[in-house]
């Protein structure tokens, strides 16, 4: 299905399934993601701002984990699963458990793994912190649907049991200027409340939208409202 309203410069790609549904806010050419949410009612206050994705991390380690499946899951917005690492046999059961829409791999999956759940739309999350690390792309062309470019720490950096994304910090955004893929992206890593003029002036023909997270958080998993709702309105 065509993207139409939030990639003008992209008319002819397609990516997530999203479409006509995002006509109004999506004029301004980004979609929204917001990745790990878990409690019930701040789902639906989210849900509510309009967004295009939310994310539920099923990665035990991260301190976003959705343990067990909320009383609501929101219906307006697109559901995506992030995983890293997972047996793809789990990934299978917790996209049917969760009636999701997309799956996100946040690990070191290959693209035969991620060739296997193609009933699914899928992005593939890459680590990002040179041009270098943009070469690694490569091999998922024409494979997923969407990439997701979020921050890379340093080894020296990386706690144990630390998440590969929702490090609240970004990477050096220069770097997407060398991106040559025909593949579409969503630009992730540390993007925070006070961001909005900069991602405004995002010009990269490829990126389609954002990923938000840690930087508007009051707790682990738990969105403050009103700071995303500002956030919205000044894109």
């Amino acid at each position: 299905m065509m993207i139409k309203a939030a990639m003008k410069r992209e008319q002819s790609q397609t990516c997530l399934g999203l479409a006509e549904r995002e006509q109004a806010r999506r004029e301004k050419s980004f979609l929204v993601k917001v990745c790990g949410m878990r409690d019930v009612e701040n789902i639906r206050e989210v849900e509510a701002l309009g967004i295009d994705l939310m994310g539920f991390i099923f990665w035990p380690k991260s301190s976003r984990f959705v343990s067990e499946r909320p009383a609501y899951l929101p219906t307006r917005c697109k559901r995506v699963g992030v995983f890293v690492d997972e047996d793809i046999e789990q990934v299978r059961h917790m996209a049917d458990d969760y009636d999701l829409d997309i799956i996100q791999l946040h690990g070191s999956e290959s693209p035969e793994y991620a060739s296997q759940l193609r009933e699914w739309e899928v992005i593939k999350a890459f680590n990002i912190a040179t041009t270098e690390d943009l070469k690694t792309t490569k091999p998922y062309e024409g494979i997923v649907d969407c990439f997701l470019f979020d921050t890379r720490m340093p080894l020296e950096e990386k706690g144990d049991g630390l998440a590969p994304g929702g490090t609240g910090k970004k990477f050096d955004w220069n770097v997407l200027s060398a991106y040559d893929g025909t593949t579409p992206f969503l630009l992730s890593g540390g993007i925070g409340p006070d961001d909005a003029e900069r991602v405004k002036a995002i010009h990269y023909p490829k990126c389609i939208g954002i990923d938000l997270n840690s930087r508007f958080e009051i707790a682990p998993g738990l969105k403050d409202v009103n700071t995303l709702a500002r956030f919205l309105k000044a894109l």
